[in-house]
């Protein structure tokens, strides 16, 4: 048993957790209240509050302020005051499925064109080896031949042998 006879430590204990729900309706609290605050600013503006195409734009606005908030982070630190663009960092952008091009041609990663290029390597080795042009295929080929005329001897000595036991048995 572990010292202090207990399982588990004190971290963690007085973890509270958000439900989904409440997040929600955070979410559509905050859209409200920025609904309200660009009405207020289009009545006290021009005065062309009832405008279908000003109320289409707000209405496009929100779906597009949940694309923004990805893009968006919190600053931490002094990032907040000076504006510093790493000439290094690539940002990245997600595209829409509309955009995603499938049908033109694929760069292949490093090891993705070594494997490929390894693959062929031994597809061309193999038509060499059996065309008999590599040294391994010259090698084996005498090899075969040697052993061709070792068996073609010792057919040849069993069926002299074979001859010479029926002639003898002829005569007896």
């Amino acid at each position: 048993m572990p010292k202090g006879g207990r399982k588990g430590g004190h971290k963690g204990r007085a973890r509270q957790y958000t439900s989904p729900e409440e997040i929600d309706a955070q979410l559509q609290a905050e859209k409200q209240k920025a609904r309200e605050e660009e009405e207020q600013g289009e009545e006290g503006g021009d005065g062309a509050a009832g405008d279908p195409k000003k109320e289409k734009k707000s209405l496009d606005s929100d779906e597009s302020e949940d694309e923004e908030d990805d893009y968006q982070q919190k600053r931490k630190g002094v990032e907040g005051l000076i504006d510093i663009e790493n000439p290094n960092r690539v940002a990245q952008t997600t595209k829409k499925v509309t955009q995603l091009d499938l049908d033109g041609p694929k760069e292949l990663s490093r090891r993705e064109r070594e494997e490929i290029e390894k693959q062929k390597a031994k597809e061309r080795y193999m038509k060499m080896h059996l065309a008999g042009k590599t040294e391994q295929a010259k090698a084996d080929l005498a090899r075969l031949a040697i052993i061709r005329k070792q068996r073609e001897e010792a057919a040849r000595k069993k069926e002299e042998e074979r001859k010479g036991e029926d002639s003898e048995a002829q005569r007896c």
